[in-house]
């Protein structure tokens, strides 16, 4: 089976060399698998970077595009892909050797339209006891961190909520993607924080909504970097903020009242937080950004047609 890796990247090319050296050292056949790394608009040396690996990796293309947004990384890689098998992966990860193989034997089963595996954590330095704490297994002995896009579910391989699909090792057909009319907009600069939207969860979303398959599979697993600068209470305030952009454009889209698709997300957020750390502070935040994107699409016209828009795949 072939299988298209897809790394999208903006200067970040320090990170880059971690997953592009995982690459090197899988146990699935070199030519068995292309790396196409999407350049969104860097001004470091991610180019030079690219170059350097394109001896070690047979099948590798370093693709440019200077367009924002990390929809127009993915759907630039999935345009260029030769294989049906989409094997997404974040510029900051470190693959498991097994990974490759573990998402090829996933898809072995044609049911399984989506896959990945484990998220675990490489922490740049000693997590405080309260990141600790929120990445502890619960009750059932799974391990979710959803702000560190952590998972973890153990060894033993089994269909799941495509919603804990990571999107920073997200694996999924082609023809599923397509089907579904491509990405939502996702990570973007600061300055076009307005125009953020759901990204890889409205595929979960739409995969789960149509009763399609998605498997989790150890095998397929990755290491995720946590910097210094994610382990404070600063990032976890502005992730939620981000959180609320996100499920205003979700809920925009879906045609849900303010107060009733704010009401639902308050609700899942004080579920998962409840006894693990105190809530009001990430919920205020929340809050304030649900609230913001709320006010831009109400007083921009150019926004709204954004959100609403049918694909964002041109």
């Amino acid at each position: 089976m072939f299988l298209s890796v897809i790394i999208p990247t903006r200067n970040r090319a320090r990170h880059l060399v971690g997953v592009l050296s995982s690459l090197r050292g899988q146990t699935y056949a070199a030519e068995s698998f292309e790396v196409l790394v999407v350049d969104n608009g860097s001004t470091d040396n991610t180019r030079e970077v690219c170059e350097s690996y394109q001896h070690h990796l047979p099948n590798f293309q370093y693709l440019y595009d200077s367009r924002p947004g990390l929809h127009v990384g993915r759907h630039r890689g999935m345009k260029a892909a030769k294989s049906d098998i989409l094997v997404y992966g974040d510029d900051d990860i470190e693959a498991f050797p097994t990974w490759l193989e573990g998402i090829a034997e996933a898809f072995k089963d044609d049911k399984v339209v989506l896959a990945g595996g484990k998220v675990l954590p490489k922490f740049e330095n000693e997590p405080p006891g309260w990141i600790e704490r929120l990445w502890r297994a619960d009750q059932t002995g799974r391990k979710v961190l959803g702000y560190l896009s952590l998972f973890d579910l153990g060894h033993t391989i089994t269909e799941v909520n495509p919603l804990f699909i990571f999107g920073c090792n997200f694996s999924v057909r082609k023809s599923t993607l397509m089907e579904a009319g491509g990405f939502h907009p996702d990570a973007t600069p600061h300055e076009l924080l307005r125009y953020r939207g759901d990204g890889e969860t409205y595929i979960s979303r739409f995969i789960k909504a149509r009763g399609y398959k998605a498997l989790y599979h150890p095998k397929a697993s990755v290491y995720h970097l946590v910097p210094v600068e994610r382990m404070t209470m600063d990032y976890f305030c502005r992730r939620a903020f981000l959180q609320g952009i996100s499920d205003s454009y979700t809920s925009f889209r879906d045609g849900h009242s303010r107060l009733s698709a704010l009401f639902v997300r308050l609700n899942i957020m004080r579920k998962m937080l409840l006894s693990r750390k105190p809530t009001s502070t990430f919920l205020s935040h929340y809050l304030s950004g649900f609230l913001y994107h709320r006010r831009e699409a109400k007083n921009d016209p150019a926004l709204r047609d954004w959100v609403t828009k049918n694909s964002y795949l041109d």
